[in-house]
């Protein structure tokens, strides 16, 4: 079991925990630090002390979490900014309880085991001659097979991708909608009427299809496994970027933030760097200057030739300048 500290969506500190699942983290210690649980706690505390420095000011734990993962198991966090109230020289922080994921939606439909053996040739025919790029005849076999077998998800869905590359986007659209009135946990389906809606700037409608994505695999990842279809691990976390927009678009800031926080803990950050700018400008908005200064800073360090660049940089003057005051207003009260 792995046991992070997590500040303002970064990994601050990492520690293994032994086979009993005890664990010790020195605050304070320097980041990215890795200690032996299964040492003596004695020399767990050597370990972590050194180069430590005199600990972390309770304001620093603000956006701070303890989260622990580990292969199989859906990841749980604890806010160690509620826990800090309860700090002296040592905390037990208690039992983390983490629970065994089960994805609830399906990247194979069940209706594609019930197919009639002409429409699984069409299919066949028609998936053929999309991988060799000859869209118009694999729209025709795609086609053919869903009038053979209206029930015939994946031949909806593909016929959807056909016209989608083919800039059929009303097209598109209605395939993947059969797919999924079809079968409500074809996730493939959903995922891609969310990438139309977002390109739509439908927010209603994204926050829609990836709240019911999010729902049926709370941990995004899903495996396409049939004689057809043999595709590598497909990453549904693009759904908690879009609906993190969808949120913040339609001012559901709450809801944003978590989704957005959920986006940078999955590793979208290098693909959707504007995560950081919807989390800097919620963080903004609470007044916590410090942490919309740093989402700015790794978006500039991620995308900085994007084409929101200048307007970062002119939020990150205008935030650090609004810090710099509430920092003189306290030390002025104090």
């Amino acid at each position: 079991m792995l046991i992070e500290r997590v500040c303002n969506a970064r990994v601050r500190q990492q520690v293994y925990a032994s086979s009993q699942g005890d664990f010790t983290m020195q605050l304070g210690a320097v980041a990215d630090s890795f200690i032996d649980a299964t040492a003596e706690p004695s020399s767990q505390y050597s370990e972590a002390n050194k180069n430590a420095t005199s600990g972390i000011p309770k304001h620093e734990l603000v956006n701070c979490d303890l989260r622990a993962s580990a292969s199989g198991f859906r990841p749980s966090t604890l806010s160690l900014f509620d826990l800090s109230s309860a700090f002296s020289n040592m905390v037990d922080v208690g039992a983390i309880l983490v629970h065994r994921a089960k994805a609830k939606g399906a990247t194979v439909s069940a209706n594609s085991y019930k197919v009639p053996a002409k429409a699984r040739k069409a299919f066949e025919q028609g998936f053929a001659a999309q991988k060799s790029g000859k869209l118009a005849d694999a729209q025709q076999y795609f086609q053919r097979a869903v009038e053979i077998y209206p029930k015939y998800v994946i031949a909806w869905f593909q016929l959807g991708s056909v016209l989608q590359k083919e800039n059929d986007t009303n097209g598109a659209r209605k395939a993947f909608t059969e797919a999924s009135t079809i079968d409500s946990k074809y996730l493939p389906a959903f995922l891609s009427l969310s990438i139309l809606a977002y390109k739509a700037e439908n927010w209603q409608e994204v926050r829609e299809l990836t709240a019911h994505i999010l729902d049926l695999d709370p941990l995004n990842y899903a495996r396409v496994r049939g004689d057809i279809l043999d595709l590598d691990f497909l990453n549904y976390a693009d759904a908690y970027f879009y609906n993190a927009v969808a949120n913040y678009k339609l001012n559901h800031l709450e809801d944003a933030e978590k989704s957005a926080i959920k986006a940078e803990r999955l590793g979208l950050r290098s693909h959707f760097p504007q995560v950081h700018l919807i989390l800097s400008d919620i963080f903004a908005k609470k007044g916590n200057y410090t942490s919309a200064i740093a989402e700015i800073q790794s978006f500039l360090e991620e995308a900085p030739n994007s084409k929101y660049a200048d307007s970062a940089r002119e939020h990150l003057t205008k935030y650090q300048q609004l810090e710099a005051s509430a920092r003189k207003k306290l030390e002025q009260k104090e």
